[in-house]
């Protein structure tokens, strides 16, 4: 032990009864000590005047020494702390103890910053109050900083929107407010339509200033009490909560904000000095407790938004029960059909192509899903399908790749080395940077003909990006591939870009071959399609032919190549090829 150090004797000895030149030295220590403080300190008297400061409080405060002098220190108040609050604070310090707590105070020059304090009241040795000293310290930073960790975690940083956390936690409480007041609410899912181009094209940059306005265009469409959240990407909620206790009302009242919304989010857009236009699918589910989960609760209005985006996009649909049955099917629909990929469950059926009264020349390849369980499955329920999907890509390809084996087996023959075989094109797959050379690598591989190989294409194929088009036409036609344009007339038909396509046919369809007799509009459409197919130097074929009535009425229009069930249906390879048969004996001269 230090022979110099007190004994804790000494210790403990009150500085007061020290010789007063040592008091005089210890009173100069503290001086010294609370004047260079890093925290201020506020020293009034009983009555709760202020007395002193020190450089701290007036670095802080805005307040001089002068200023503060004989003030309460209430002329710090900013009017954000709760009363209670100062109530407690008295109730504490009148009973001798030492109050510790936050003030929300105001400067001089009018901001606002946060201080950690405590405050004690200082009695004599009677007990008699004589002062209150306050040791507080600026936590401003801290509390923005805390501030802006738990902004980070419950908003949005590009939108300053709820994230999908501080939504989740809203519902809940929504739900629970339901059940008290009984009243309904209802959650908006909404989805902008093709946001994807924006991005892609002008950049995220472009994206990003997109979905701030549009944030800043849902606020205003919602009251005060209402939540608008963005989950991420162009995906944003709305909640709306105190609707009707009625279903029919709340309906009413959620579909009128929906179609506010559509309306605003409709109106033109200013992007790094561009105008744009953009539209949205909203998807509307009502909640009232006691209610599933909140999970259920975004299920049903994402699955409304699905549904409004399969009705068109730019359009509003609320959640039925039905949907859920419909999505489980349609993913139950995409395991089979990549299944059926893995397990080459698909083949081609061949329907006939003829010319005058029966003469075979060719066919078209319509394809069919051998299903396990469900037998055969038409194209019009799975192809849908397989184009959201991204699948239709390999089932093209496989299409192909049998179509032209096929070819290339009748050429072995001489009675079948004459026939044409049509193929379907989809729009995702023609619209492949690679379609072209995949085409001409699957007539390579497989030795058929080019001359005997005719893709069929769609008018709204032909549409997307024309001049794209016609390179690709014009390359596979230098191969020796045809085209024929499927469903001719049904679609926009305009002569500007249906003079510049390399075609080789026209197909009128079956719509306007069914009703050639009992709809004068029907057959003034077919003999016009004939008309100008022969004015442009282009094949005509009539699909959907049923009765000889129909056929005669098309030959006497000048269309004598057709295909339909009056000549066959679509048939698997076998039956198909003993049609050839019977046509061929029944027409030996082939005419």
């Amino acid at each position: 032990m230090n022979p110099a150090a007190p004994s804790s004797e000494q210790a403990d000895l009150s500085w007061s009864s020290a010789e007063p030149r040592q008091a005089e030295a210890i009173l100069r220590t503290l001086l010294r000590a609370v004047e260079h403080s890093p925290v201020s300190i506020v020293i009034t008297d009983a009555k709760g005047n202020i007395e002193y400061v020190n450089p701290k409080f007036e670095q802080v405060s805005g307040y001089s020494r002068a200023e503060a002098t004989g003030k309460n220190p209430r002329m710090l108040k900013s009017g954000e702390s709760p009363a209670g609050e100062y109530r407690e604070l008295w109730a504490t310090i009148s009973a001798g103890e030492t109050w510790r707590g936050e003030f929300h105070n105001r400067r001089k020059d009018g901001t606002l910053y946060w201080e950690q304090a405590s405050i004690s009241p200082v009695l004599d040795e009677q007990g008699r109050l004589l002062h209150y000293v306050a040791v507080k310290e600026d936590i401003t930073e801290r509390k923005a900083a805390a501030d802006e960790i738990a902004h980070l975690a419950y908003y949005d940083t590009l939108s300053a929107l709820p994230n999908r956390r501080l939504l989740l936690d809203r519902l809940h409480q929504a739900l629970a407010a339901s059940a008290r007041n009984k009243r309904q609410g209802a959650v908006l899912f909404i989805d902008l339509d093709n946001f994807k181009i924006l991005n892609d094209t002008r950049g995220h940059d472009t994206g990003d200033l997109l979905l701030a306005q549009v944030a800043q265009r849902l606020i205003a469409c919602v009251r005060e009490e209402d939540t608008v959240a963005r989950l991420g990407g162009d995906e944003f909620v709305v909640m709306l909560c105190d609707l009707s206790e009625n279903v029919g009302e709340a309906g009413a009242q959620a579909k009128a904000v929906g179609e506010k919304i559509l309306d605003t989010l409709n109106k033109p857009y200013r992007l790094a000095g561009q105008e744009h236009l953009s539209t949205a699918s909203i998807g509307v589910t009502l909640f009232k407790a006691p209610h599933k989960t909140v999970d259920e609760l975004m299920k049903r209005a994402d699955l409304a938004m699905y549904q409004a985006k399969a009705a068109g996009r730019n359009t509003l649909r609320f959640y039925d029960p039905q949907m859920q049955a419909v999505v489980s099917a349609r993913a139950s629909l995409e395991a089979d059909l990549r299944q059926a990929l893995r397990e080459r469950q698909f083949l081609l059926h061949y329907q006939a192509q003829v010319i005058g009264r029966g003469k075979v020349t060719g066919a078209e390849a319509l394809l069919r899903w051998q299903h396990p369980s469900r037998g055969i499955i038409y194209p019009l329920e799975f192809i849908p399908l397989a184009e959201e999907t991204g699948l239709i890509l390999q089932i093209g390809l496989w299409v192909l790749e049998t179509a032209c084996a096929q070819l290339a087996a009748w050429a072995a023959r001489p009675e079948t080395a004459q026939l044409t075989l049509a193929v379907n094109v989809s729009a995702r797959q023609f619209h492949q940077a690679d379609f072209v050379a995949s085409v001409l690598a699957v007539l390579e591989a497989s030795g058929a003909n080019p001359q005997r190989l005719k893709l069929e294409l769609t008018e709204s194929l032909l549409l997307d990006d024309v001049d794209d088009t016609i390179a690709k036409m014009m390359l596979l036609k230098a191969g020796g591939v045809s085209f024929s344009l499927d469903d001719f007339g049904t679609g926009y038909s305009s002569l500007s870009y249906l003079k510049r396509l390399p075609l080789d046919q026209l197909k009128i369809d079956q719509s306007f071959v069914r009703d050639v007799f009992s709809d004068p509009n029907d057959a003034t459409i077919a003999r016009t399609i004939v008309a100008l197919a022969q004015s442009m130097g282009l094949k005509v074929i009539a699909e959907g032919v049923e009765t000889e009535l129909q056929r005669e009425f098309l030959a006497s229009e000048g269309c004598h190549a057709c295909q339909g069930y009056l000549f066959s249906r679509p048939l698997p390879i076998a039956g198909f090829e003993q049609l050839l048969t019977i046509a061929a004996a029944a027409d030996p001269s082939g005419d």
